[in-house]
Parts: structure tokens; sequence; C-alpha cells
């Protein structure tokens, strides 16, 4: 009788660890994690390149580091041609995002008439056509607005330097105008694209751009970010296209 117990309780245990939904597989305890779900079991798992831009940032302790609110003029011309290539950043960019792009002089690929863009806060596709009324509803986004740019330090820089962070390209997506008035300044803890699957790319990019100019974070603001990294170990800083020196 004895040993017949012995043996049930045997197969039952067996039965626990190895059988699906059981065990370990009941708690995810025999599931890896991956680059779009789960945290990474540790830090070693995330790209070096995150590890060493979140090791830069540096963390205030106050939610600003400026003693008054800003004005667009205080980041210079708006899309300034600080590459000199003769566009302006708007058109750089909507010509570098969309795709089908079409030109209003073929002559000189500068001034976008029209495109498609994959936006990347929505996940949808947007026509654009150049116009009065239709410009508007592909915007170019500060990925660290001005805004945030100007509490997080921007305000001890010269104007020459702050219009040359609001032209870096790093910087700017052409994004759903709607969105991007809903984004306003805000920062990775206080706003997140609709777009889940954008979000590891997008606090990657903020995270670039705050690393590259030297622009602080708050707790929350990192805490959030870390969340989202632990969700992706392997997504990579954004490539710096058309470089902007701070």
């Amino acid at each position: 009788m004895r040993n017949l117990l012995t043996l049930i309780i045997l197969v039952a245990v067996t039965g626990y660890l190895l059988i699906p939904g059981l065990g370990p597989d009941l708690l995810d305890l025999g599931r890896s994690s991956s680059g779009t779900g789960g945290s990474p079991s540790s830090s070693s798992q995330i790209n070096p390149e995150i590890v060493t831009a979140l090791g830069k940032v540096r963390v205030r302790e106050g939610e600003y580091e400026s003693t008054r609110r800003y004005e667009r003029e205080d980041f210079g011309e708006a899309w300034a041609d600080e590459d000199h290539n003769g566009c302006n950043t708007r058109n750089d960019i909507l010509s570098r995002d969309l795709s089908d792009v079409e030109y209003t002089s073929p002559r000189k690929p500068c001034k976008v008439l029209s495109g498609r863009l994959a936006e990347p806060y929505t996940g949808e596709s947007v026509e654009f056509v150049k116009g009065p009324n239709t410009s508007p509803l592909v915007q170019i986004d500060h990925v660290v607005a001005l805004g945030d740019a100007w509490r997080s330090g921007a305000q001890k820089w010269d104007l020459a330097k702050r219009q040359r962070f609001a032209n870096d390209p790093l910087n700017l997506l052409a994004v759903d105008g709607k969105a991007n008035y809903e984004k306003g300044s805000a920062s990775a803890d206080q706003w997140l694209p609709a777009n889940r699957h954008y979000h590891c790319r997008y606090v990657a990019r903020q995270l670039a751009v705050k690393a590259k100019w030297d622009l602080s974070m708050t707790r929350a603001e990192k805490q959030a970010i870390n969340s989202v990294i632990a969700t992706c170990p392997t997504v990579k800083l954004p490539q710096d296209f058309g470089e902007i020196k701070p």
C-alpha cells in the first residue's frame, strides 16, 4: 500500500513539472524573454549602447532646470537649414520619412509635394499632400519636445545651440498631427504613443537625444524608460541621420 501511494505521488509530481500549463509553465518560469515582451533576466541582455546611454543621462531632483516657460523663439528660426543643403528641415524630414515622395520641382528634390507616411505613433498609413488644409495633418515632432528640453537644461544654452538642437534630425519624426498635439511637451513618463509596437523605438530615440545633448531626466522619466526597455532588451539606439553637433 505504501509503495502504491509513493508511486501515485511520483506520477503526480512528474505531471506537475512536465505537462504544459502546470508547474513552471504556470508561472512562466519555463519561458525565455523575447525582444517584444517580458523582462530581461539580467542587465547583460540589454544592448550595451542602451546601458551606456542610460548611465550617461543625469537625473535631476526637481521637475525643472528652468526659471521660466520657453517661447518658440528661444530655439531660433523654425526649420532652419542647419545642414546647409538648400532645403529647410521640415522638407528634409518629410523626404526621409515618407515613401512615394513627389516634389514641387523634380529638378530640385527639396519641397515635398506628396507622399505616404507609415505613421509611427498611431501605426496607421497617412497620405500627405502639401496644402494649407492638408499639410498640418502630418507634422514634424521633436521627440524630446522643446519644452522638455528647455526644462532639462536647454535654458542654459546660447541661441545658436538651441537652434541646432531644434533642427537635429535625430530628434525629429514625421507624425500624425493630432498625436503630436496630444503629446505636447510631455516626457516619457507622461506620454507614450498609442501604437504600443513603437514604444521601444520611441524611448530609445528619446534616450539617444538626451544622452547626445546632455539633457537631464527626472527619476520618474528614467524609470519609465527603463520599464519600456525591459520589454525589448535588444532595441538599438537610432542612427544619427544628418550630423548636427551639440
